[in-house]
């Protein structure tokens, strides 16, 4: 079964219903709407939830837009932005990296 790790804080998110929505740079999970996947607290490795996909799309982050947050964290700024996905993934992260924008419900 395909997995998505998520950190504690936001684990907690998709339990009390705010996050519902995940985006993910380098993604080779070949991840696609009607998927069944296991939602993992990224520290423990345990699973906290099945979810299903309900969309995927892709975006380059220098064009992610406010309609994207749906169902996703903020954060205070784009540079902010950047920064959170350069601390998770690396330096390599710039605007033109591509991301995939992955919305889900819980099951």
């Amino acid at each position: 079964m395909k997995t998505l790790k998520f950190r504690p804080h936001l684990a907690e998110e998709i339990l009390n219903g705010k996050k519902t929505a995940t985006w993910r740079l380098f993604d080779d999970k070949n991840l696609k709407a009607g998927d069944i996947i296991e939602l993992l607290n990224w520290e423990t490795k345990e699973k906290f939830a099945d979810a299903q996909i309900e969309e995927v799309r892709e975006k380059k982050l220098g064009e992610i837009e406010e309609g994207d947050f749906k169902g996703h964290e903020k954060f205070e700024s784009k540079e902010e932005m950047l920064k959170i996905y350069r601390k998770y993934y690396g330096e390599k992260v710039n605007w033109d990296t591509a991301a995939k924008i992955i919305e889900f419900r819980l099951l």
